[in-house]
């Protein structure tokens, strides 16, 4: 099992009186992972799987005494996919205040339905964390650096889900499975989902984008929807870490696009399986598309499993000049673009480079992107 950088996290914050809460994706390895910490320090500790009617019902009142009642004797308790229980919030709240011996574990796959009771109701008793499909980082540490170049294209095509890690040579039926029988699972549960159709259409939209800027009036065009039900659609699967969005940065210039946004994939895999393209990288049209999905996902991840902060743009006027990514901190800016191959040299615009005078430059390619995934100082 390839060891998962959050976990040296969620140890730290073991024993201090709050509970636990590790967001992500179904499929994603947090259920493997807090039961791991949990056997490792607390054996016989509880776990309670939210997707069960039993627990939902166990776990129905909002009374003290019939919680506890439920977790007596306990000094952990894992409670996994936690949006599943209503009202989850305002119980862990009563957990948290009543009980501060006890240490609560709660995963969710979906930030849908835990945003609104957790946010209000676990004020300064949380810690929150979110786990992402294997990072290029953690693969890199468990194979080592010879076996994770070799296998890059893979990760490339398939993605980093922990079974198509693990299951080589099947990875596009474990992608199909996780495509059709996970990705949608919490989304279906939500007011105003009634259209598994049109949310793959979205989604598959989305996916022939990757690396452009996205409208939502031409996306509306294409799946046969109104502009106000794509943008919710896109907001939805955000919060249920399908794909995640990129603003423009526009401060200086009257020609930079001020309200631009690009839609990005966590796993490639899952973009690939939702055009159902898994040919050789030699072959294919959106090799570009690929690498700059794969690289900013994976910056991404590495980020905040290191904690590194900053507010993260791509940057495009209206004479078509643009730059990829940029990471802004401290009043630093950092800009980069993404080319697949080495011998190709980015340009940076002349117009973007007189605007933002103290900004960093550099080009990322196959031969020397490993610290930017990793972490490393560039």
């Amino acid at each position: 099992m390839i060891k998962r950088s959050l976990k040296a996290r969620l140890l730290k914050d073991l024993g201090k009186g709050k509970a636990i809460i590790v967001l992500g994706p179904r499929q994603v390895g947090k259920t493997t992972l807090v039961r791991s910490i949990a056997e490792e320090v607390a054996p016989g500790f509880l776990y309670l799987n939210g997707d069960l009617s039993t627990v939902q019902q166990l776990l129905s009142g909002r009374n003290l005494q019939q919680l506890s009642s439920v977790m007596e004797g306990k000094k952990l308790v894992v409670i996994d996919e936690a949006q599943r229980v209503e009202e989850i919030g305002l119980k862990l709240k009563i957990l948290v205040d009543s009980k501060p011996e006890l240490q609560l574990l709660v995963t969710g796959s979906s930030s849908l339905d835990l945003a609104f009771g957790l946010n209000e109701s676990l004020t300064g008793r949380k810690f929150e964390h979110f786990m992402y499909p294997i990072s290029y980082q953690e693969f890199y540490e468990e194979v080592g650096p010879v076996a994770a170049l070799e296998s890059l294209e893979s990760r490339l095509l398939f993605g980093s889900y922990p079974e198509v890690i693990n299951e080589a040579g099947e990875e596009r039926r474990y992608l199909d499975l996780i495509v059709d029988s996970y990705l949608y699972k919490d989304l279906l549960n939500q007011p105003g989902i009634r259209r598994v159709d049109l949310l793959q259409k979205i989604l598959q939209a989305l996916a022939f984008q990757v690396g452009n800027e996205v409208s939502y009036n031409e996306v509306a065009k294409t799946v046969g929807a109104d502009r106000s039900t794509v943008e919710h659609y896109i907001d939805l699967l955000e919060k249920a870490f399908v794909v995640f969005r990129l603003s423009s940065l526009s401060r200086n210039m009257r020609s930079e696009i001020k309200r631009g946004r690009k839609v990005y994939f966590w796993d490639n895999g899952v973009r690939n399986a939702l055009i159902a393209n898994f040919s050789p990288l030699s072959i294919r049209q959106d090799k570009g598309a690929l690498w700059e999905n794969f690289l900013i996902s994976e910056r991404q991840k590495v980020k905040h499993y290191q904690g590194l902060y900053s507010n993260d743009y791509f940057w495009r006027t209206y004479k078509q000049q643009e730059i990829d990514y940029l990471e802004e901190s401290d009043g630093i800016i950092n800009a980069y673009e993404f080319k697949w191959n080495p011998r190709k040299r980015a340009k940076f615009p002349k117009s973007f480079l007189e605007a933002y005078p103290n900004a960093q430059t550099q080009t990322i390619s196959q031969h020397n992107f490993l610290p930017f995934v990793l972490g490393k100082p560039l």
